[in-house]
């Protein structure tokens, strides 16, 4: 139970070969584990297509990338983020706030001719 007790306290005197192998047990453990384990996901697009009519297309954007940006300028800037995220040639014709039931905006709509 002694020994127990000093690997759960980590009561070993640094550079002998007890604390050595509690480091290494430690770092295979971060850099071994896979990341489907913790459920890791990846980050979500910050803008993302959604299927729309033939002739027209439907974006999503995330609110913080339009977060400060005067309306008047939504258009532009929407039309900004989706050519750099799709590097396609697109002309953003409107823009609306997605909004939930406490009127806090979620997201954005844009609107598109191709």
């Amino acid at each position: 139970m002694g020994n127990l007790s000093r690997l759960l306290l980590w009561d070993f005197k640094r550079a002998s070969w007890q604390y050595d192998v509690i480091v290494v047990l430690i770092l295979a453990f971060i850099f071994v584990t896979p990341s489907n384990i913790f459920r890791d996901q990846p980050k979500a697009a910050n803008v993302v297509m959604l299927p729309a009519e033939q002739g027209t297309g439907l974006f999503w954007i995330a609110p913080q990338l339009l977060t400060g940006v005067p309306a008047a300028e939504h258009v532009s800037k929407a039309s900004a983020l989706v050519r750099a995220q799709y590097k396609r040639r697109v002309t953003v014709t409107r823009v609306e706030p997605l909004m939930d039931s406490e009127d806090d905006i979620t997201g954005y709509m844009a609107y598109t001719q191709q």
